[in-house]
């Protein structure tokens, strides 16, 4: 008797998951639409509906329209179940960003980094900080926030408590998870941003409908996220996706990991800057930080050659390094985000062109290379979709 009682308490959260996801990711949507999606009984269905509306996780949204007869109602989480929050830790930058649960963005705190010198305890800071002054300003009492999703530079190794290696930072093991908890009661979430990004347009954005996609992120750093069969692979211990730290030029420029020749040393923010400079013969590039100077470089491309040529090598670098992305994967659609890819939305011909130069041809003409939908916030916003995975997954049972 015991193991039917467990096996119907396991059966029913499978069916409430199923049916809380798919309201979450593609409603409004009627009774009949997620029993045809979902293939459960009728009954079933409006046992788990009913639930859920009584828990206040699922509220109708107004009626379909019909051809005649009774109209169905439409059914969407409920926005105000819970509140969440997601952290896009960048390397010149933290953003904490607050949303509900139809990811409206509630309220938002931005607190400048310093590249050169990437304190973590200073991170944590800005993280706790943010937390305060969003829940603050939307006035959201903690008990309502589901949890804080955060998306940082660097190979997060999950674990109890997650750490990060950042080599580029000269981050080794450092347990940022706990130095954050240390100043929160908060459930935390840490992952990669690259691959909160994914996430995130996996969900909402360019990705959508894919089964088998790679989410490239161009900010000051590269990184990426490869999603197979609808997963998002990480490799062995989670590290799978430092595209940014793929040999483009061997022998060639340094990287602030310590090795040479990488693609981020050549497509980064940070890199493109500097190469810049170099064609400058040294001299600055105006601007007080990485994103007006690279808005510096793109402006003046329309007039100097110098700058025309700069972008152009970066198109080509670019190219070459989502075809070897195409040769690796085989995925169907090559997703270029990040605030840097935003900034040289531009090049995106060129950088097409550039990759089908160096792909296979038959795995790149099944393959599409795009921007992203989401723009500078996609990390923040995949982040913030950590603490709802874990709600959709329990079907809707908190922690």
């Amino acid at each position: 008797m015991e193991l039917v009682r467990a096996t119907n308490r396991g059966l029913r959260l499978r069916n409430r998951s199923t049916l809380l996801t798919k309201v979450f990711l593609d409603g409004p949507l009627t009774r009949q639409d997620l029993v045809r999606s979902s293939g459960l009984s009728q009954p079933a269905v409006s046992n788990v509906v009913g639930d859920l509306i009584d828990e206040g996780l699922v509220v109708e949204a107004g009626a379909a329209s019909s051809d005649g007869g009774r109209p169905s109602m439409m059914l969407r989480v409920a926005p105000g179940f819970a509140a969440v929050i997601g952290v896009d830790v960048g390397e010149t930058r933290a953003r904490v960003e607050l949303f509900d649960l139809a990811m409206t963005l509630l309220a938002s705190s931005e607190y400048p980094l310093d590249p050169a010198r990437t304190e973590p305890a200073a991170v944590a800071g800005h993280v706790l900080a943010g937390i305060e002054a969003v829940t603050t300003r939307a006035g959201v009492a903690a008990a309502d926030v589901l949890g804080v999703g955060i998306g940082v530079s660097g190979v997060v190794e999950q674990g109890a408590q997650a750490v990060v290696h950042a080599q580029a930072l000269g981050w080794d093991r450092v347990p940022l998870q706990r130095l954050i908890a240390d100043g929160t009661d908060l459930p935390l979430h840490l992952d990669n941003g690259a691959k909160t990004l994914g996430q995130a347009e996996m969900w909402f954005g360019a990705g959508r409908g894919a089964r088998h996609a790679v989410f490239a992120l161009v900010g000051s750093g590269v990184g990426a996220a490869v999603v197979t069969n609808g997963i998002t692979y990480r490799g062995a211990s989670s590290s799978a996706g430092e595209w940014g730290h793929t040999t483009l030029m061997y022998g060639g420029r340094n990287c602030r990991c310590g090795a040479r020749g990488c693609l981020e040393a050549y497509v980064g923010a940070e890199a493109i800057i500097d190469r810049y400079r170099e064609a400058r013969r040294g001299r600055p590039v105006p601007g007080d930080d990485e994103e007006s100077q690279l808005a510096a470089l793109v402006d003046a491309a329309a007039t100097s050659a110098t700058a025309r040529r700069v972008l152009d090598e970066t198109a080509g670098y670019l190219g070459a390094g989502v075809a070897n992305l195409i040769n690796l994967f085989n995925p169907e659609r090559v997703v270029l985000g990040g605030w840097a890819a935003v900034a040289l939305g531009d090049l995106l011909p060129a950088i097409r062109a550039a990759a089908g130069r160096q792909a296979l041809r038959q795995p790149y003409e099944q393959a599409s290379i795009q921007l992203g939908r989401l723009g500078v916030d996609a990390v923040a916003l995949g982040a913030a979709t950590l603490p709802i995975a874990r709600l959709l997954a329990s079907g809707g049972v908190r922690d």
